[in-house]
């Protein structure tokens, strides 16, 4: 999973990062509504989990602290938000693998929306189960370096007993990965060890990448933008190498 991390950070939106900024809110107003629904609509972060991870992305993207307190008020009222969780398996051009999580109130207009990104990009949408068992479900912990007290070391042999599984240290980034089982073990032992958390989800991880051309690596890129210019969609997931001349390309 090296270099994973990246497809996160990468600086390609090439002018669009506003577009991208309030993509993130609209992610994370989703994940604090469906907290407190699917936590009978406790709206306490002390003793709703899920609000609390929800409520600790929110602040990894600077979100409005009045935008977080409005969210929860919707969320614990009467005129709620109905979104469900939805999820999409396909291929992309070049054989590349797709899973996309999405996040709705009209399951029909998500599917529609869904198949028409992959076929207007040379891609197919597939049937459940065809592609999730080339990936991984893990945790994800994205941490700050900067402000760590920690060596990094140190750190490591900590939040191994705890289940870290394997980590990635690039830049300005520390990133611990957990089996989907310990996820909530990882968040209680990052709290404990009063270490901020910059963002925290469980994600697909795939066990092998392909690499394609450039050309060809330029077309999975087109389509992972679509699927993000779509409201519904939370998160996608695929096997696509990260190689060198990608990241240049991405960065540029």
């Amino acid at each position: 999973m090296a270099g994973h991390s990246k497809w996160a950070n990468i600086k390609h939106r090439k002018g669009a990062q506003d577009k991208r900024r309030s993509k993130l809110f609209s992610k994370v107003l989703k994940e604090i509504s469906v907290a407190i629904k699917e936590n009978n609509g406790n709206g306490d972060p002390e003793t709703n989990p899920a609000l609390r991870n929800a409520l600790l992305n929110a602040r990894g993207v600077n979100m409005p602290k009045e935008n977080i307190e409005r969210a929860i008020k919707k969320a614990t009222g009467a005129e709620a938000d109905n979104y469900e969780y939805i999820s999409f398996e396909g291929y992309g051009p070049h054989g590349i693998a797709f899973f996309v999580e999405c996040m709705t109130n009209n399951t029909n207009r998500t599917v529609a929306n869904v198949r028409a990104i992959f076929n207007k990009n040379n891609g197919s949408l597939s049937t459940n189960g065809s592609v999730e068992f080339l990936f991984d479900r893990s945790g994800v912990f994205t941490i700050d370096k900067e402000g760590l007290t920690w060596d990094l070391e140190e750190l490591q042999l900590e939040l191994i007993e705890a289940g870290a599984t394997a980590f990635e240290n690039e830049d300005d980034i520390f990133t611990v990965y957990t089996a989907f089982s310990d996820f909530g073990n990882m968040s209680t032992k990052l709290e404990s060890l009063e270490i901020e958390v910059r963002h925290a989800d469980l994600q697909r991880i795939p066990l092998t990448t392909n690499e394609l051309p450039l050309e060809e690596a330029k077309d999975i890129i087109k389509l992972i933008d679509a699927f993000e210019d779509d409201d519904d969609v939370q998160n996608i997931f695929h096997n696509l190498e990260l190689t060198d001349e990608l990241v240049e390309h991405l960065e540029g």
